[in-house]
């Protein structure tokens, strides 16, 4: 699948687009509008997982090229650099998919980059930490800020513990030192765990907005970071209440929100097809922390392969290699598929792969 990424959704791919270094929105040309910055993030992950998985330097060999291109493709709209975006979540994205490449290509310009997105646009957005009733709390759009949500939160709290864990061991010479991103990591995590996460049941909620109401929809992709955030923490720190946490939010998932034949529900377009994908990058993780009880490992590991069976058998189109979105029904041949639903495919089946 991660394949057919490549071949569908990268503009490269196509005759008279060589020099097209993006992932299209839609597949095999059908739609190439280029203000979609966030699935960019998740689609370069995808290729990363690949490598990974294969140590084939193809997959690999895109990481400059989508370095080139993405920047220069993306629309901003009203900003001179190309890797900024009014929304904070969706540089938080960026900047995860840049840590990763460096970890698994030692570039340093790829985490020097993730750095100044976390320092100059990133973490300027928190706070105060004295105003009523937010009292902090990363802003979700720039343009809206007094508006604090759980995917500008719990991703900028993973983002910062990833930069504390690969801080150059020869430091910087500028900037923060390596204990700040630490503390910043943990804060942004207090405040989340304070606003937004239930304690009881496990549901992580959507967003304190700018009247300071919380808006308690579950999206399965907050519960992903979330517990991601959680088990970061956790592996850094040892303090059992992040762990415990983590749980709480992934049983929640499996709970309430997959009664979809014991999958979560179908999301064919925009932004909630790439949902589910995140989730299942972070519960993969959590579901090999030795730390859990040998039970909640097996449980864990039981939905994601139960997920992936399903897709595989009922999702899958086996010519295209394309995952549309709906678990129960594959896509046609010729039906023009969303980047973000072929991504939910792409991360889950990634993920499982990890399960060894």
């Amino acid at each position: 699948m991660s394949q057919s990424l490549i071949h569908h959704f990268w503009g490269a791919s196509f005759p008279g687009h060589e020099q097209r270094y993006f992932f299209n929105y839609g597949s095999d040309l059908t739609d190439m509008t280029t203000e979609n910055y966030w699935p960019e993030a998740h689609a370069i992950d995808v290729v990363t997982d690949a490598y990974l998985r294969s140590g084939d330097t193809h997959y690999r060999n895109l990481y400059p090229l989508w370095w080139d291109g993405m920047p220069r493709y993306h629309d901003t709209k009203s900003h001179t650099d190309g890797w900024w975006a009014a929304y904070v979540d969706d540089m938080e994205w960026i900047a995860l998919a840049l840590v990763r490449m460096y970890e698994t290509s030692g570039e340093k310009q790829y985490l020097e980059k993730a750095r100044q997105l976390y320092d100059d646009w990133i973490w300027p957005t928190w706070g105060p930490d004295d105003e009523t009733p937010w009292y902090g709390g990363i802003t979700w759009n720039t343009e809206v800020k007094k508006t604090k949500n759980a995917c500008s939160n719990a991703p900028a709290a993973i983002l910062a513990a990833k930069l504390y864990i690969n801080y150059p061991s020869e430091g910087y010479t500028h900037g923060k030192e390596r204990d700040a991103y630490l503390k910043e990591s943990k804060r942004i995590y207090e405040w989340l765990r304070n606003h937004l996460l239930d304690a009881e049941t496990g549901c992580v909620y959507d967003n304190m907005n700018g009247q300071g109401k919380v808006n308690r929809t579950c999206f399965s992709y907050n519960s992903g970071t979330t517990l991601g955030a959680a088990d970061i923490l956790y592996h850094i720190t040892g303090e059992k209440a992040y762990l415990n946490d983590a749980v709480k939010v992934a049983d929640y998932v499996l709970r309430e929100m997959s009664g979809n034949g014991g999958v979560p529900k179908d999301d064919v377009h925009g932004d909630g097809a790439l949902f589910h994908g995140i989730f299942f990058r972070y519960f993969a993780i959590l579901a090999k922390n030795h730390d859990l009880d040998k039970a909640t490992r097996k449980r864990y590991r039981a939905y994601l392969t139960h997920c992936a069976t399903v897709l595989a058998n009922e999702g899958l189109n086996h010519r295209t290699m394309l995952y549309g979105g709906r678990w129960h029904q594959a896509p046609t041949d010729d039906e023009p598929v969303c980047l973000n639903a072929h991504l939910t495919g792409c991360m889950l089946m990634e993920a499982v792969c990890t399960l060894r």
